[in-house]
């Protein structure tokens, strides 16, 4: 019977798999969780850039990466004057996603992005931040965190998401004469990995529409150019530097087991361009 209490406490909280991916299934409104989910980043020692509930996302500042700092005795015993004096070298931030399931509850989505300060000369006298892998061990250490805050004991948020073996199942292809993404996938699932794509390669969510299967994307300059991939680097080149950044549509279609991903201009024709083909390949090698 004590086996049964401990289940039933956290029937509302789970976390569910596909792949490297992870999210959690909370059976409550997307507004009841907000304010906790906000309290949570706050209480991790993160501060928020985008804190937006009516579309469902927020996501953090970069930030120092401390759990890559050494845990040395001094440093136990000094505490927070060292911390000056210790920089990992890395920043990472984390978006949260909020999307409402068929069944009144939440699906949560964390997805995490890391900068590492590398030598850009060969005498090794400047340095500049460059984008480094996402983490999906970082993205399911504060999804278990996150049930945590949400009432789930630690000893059982500890014994949960262990990894699947991730299938490569996404390839780029041509349909009518334009480059687009397949999955073996269903629609329910490709959206999933399409929407966690989009989080950790840079692209701001500005809406969506599950109903139509589109993302409205914007895609804007890092603020060091060191950040930026080659692709990018070529995509806004200096004659678009004073133009608004550029807007997409990301359209996710399904049929029966296989789902297609495509590249639409921000007024929904096909996108036809260098971009829209950089942008299906960086999809593809994300959602490999």
């Amino acid at each position: 019977a004590g086996m049964a209490t401990a289940v039933k406490s956290v029937a509302d909280v789970r976390i569910e798999r596909s792949g490297s991916q992870r999210w959690l299934v909370v059976d409550r409104p997307a507004e009841q969780l907000w304010g906790t989910i906000k309290d949570f980043w706050q209480e991790n020692g993160f501060t928020l850039a985008i804190d937006q509930a009516q579309i469902g996302i927020m996501e953090t500042e970069w930030a120092e990466n401390r759990a890559k700092i050494p845990q040395d005795i001094i440093r136990r015993t000094i505490g927070k004057f060292l911390d000056g004096l210790y920089d990992t070298g890395m920043r990472d931030k984390y978006r949260t996603r909020l999307e409402r399931n068929a069944s009144g509850g939440t699906e949560i989505y964390i997805s995490h992005r890391g900068l590492v300060e590398e030598y850009v000369d060969r005498d090794k006298s400047k340095a500049a931040w460059q984008p480094r892998a996402s983490d999906p061990e970082l993205e399911t250490e504060f999804l278990r965190r996150l049930m945590v805050k949400l009432g789930v004991a630690k000893e059982v948020a500890d014994k949960q998401g262990a990894p699947e073996a991730p299938r490569v199942n996404a390839r780029v292809v041509t349909l009518d004469g334009l480059p687009v993404v397949q999955l073996e996938d269903g629609f329910d699932r490709a959206w999933r990995r399409v929407g966690l794509a989009l989080d950790r390669t840079g692209f701001t969510v500005e809406d969506r529409d599950r109903s139509q299967g589109v993302f409205y994307v914007r895609y804007v300059e890092p603020a060091k150019k060191e950040e930026e991939s080659n692709f990018f680097k070529r995509m806004f080149s200096s004659k678009a530097k004073d133009s608004a950044p550029r807007k997409f549509r990301i359209t996710v279609k399904g049929q029966a087991s296989t789902s297609t991903v495509a590249v639409l201009d921000a007024d929904g024709r096909a996108e036809t361009s260098e971009v829209a083909q950089g942008i299906v390949k960086l999809l593809a090698d994300e959602l490999k």
